[in-house]
């Protein structure tokens, strides 16, 4: 009687069980790895309904952070600057600009900018950027050179393995007071003797239990 199926075919259950065993080995190693934050965020550059570009006006023009930003300093959140602060420089400086004009709409309608927020983290994690301005962290150590930026965008995961690293070994982000906006900072050859003078002097202790950011 002639074979039904060809000889090759006995090897079909050891080959598909390898298979099997390699793909429950890897699409769980995939998914921990390239569906990570460092994958999926890092990099999000959303268009804006204002092309503001903080190469410009941070950069050039040399704006601190903390007058569009003036909350960073005491609450929670840095604060998204609104229409009239933007209108403080514009009723003057390009006033005319077309690309302004949903600026100008803003300010005449009284009805909020709707910008596209970029950093964002969940709302299970509480994040206050005040005690880390007060700590010594910069701006850049979480969100890049934005001077240097045309369009501001997410360059750090902001992943909770990510901020763990950072309260484990503080010590590659504490910075000199007048240091924090240099956002193309990098950390100086002495830096683990600065940082660990500056963690005695300012009392850090970073917590890494889940109650300091999980409330």
């Amino acid at each position: 009687m002639a074979q039904v199926f060809p000889q090759w075919a006995n090897k079909a259950p050891l080959v598909l069980g390898a298979i099997t065993v390699a793909a429950a080995l890897f699409v769980p190693f995939g998914v921990w790895y390239w569906f990570s934050p460092r994958f999926t965020d890092a990099g999000y550059r959303p268009e804006q309904p204002v092309p503001f570009s903080h190469k410009l006006h941070a950069g050039e023009l040399q704006v601190s952070c903390f007058y569009c930003h003036y909350n960073v300093e005491r609450a929670a959140v840095a604060t998204v600057p609104p229409t009239q602060l933007c209108m403080n420089c514009h009723t003057l400086v390009a006033r005319d600009k077309a690309s302004l004009e949903p600026l100008r709409q803003s300010a005449a309608s009284g009805l909020p900018m709707m910008w596209v927020r970029v950093h964002k983290i969940p709302d299970y994690a509480y994040f206050p950027h005040a005690p880390h301005i007060r700590a010594g962290v910069g701006c850049s150590s979480c969100h890049g050179d934005v001077k240097s930026m045309e369009r501001i965008q997410q360059v750090e995961p902001l992943s909770m393995g990510w901020c763990l690293d950072c309260h484990r070994d503080p010590s590659k982000s504490l910075r000199a007071p007048e240091e924090l906006t240099d956002t193309a900072w990098v950390p100086p050859a002495d830096q683990r003797v600065r940082a660990v003078k500056w963690m005695a002097a300012r009392h850090l202790v970073p917590p890494v239990d889940c109650g300091g950011c999980h409330r």
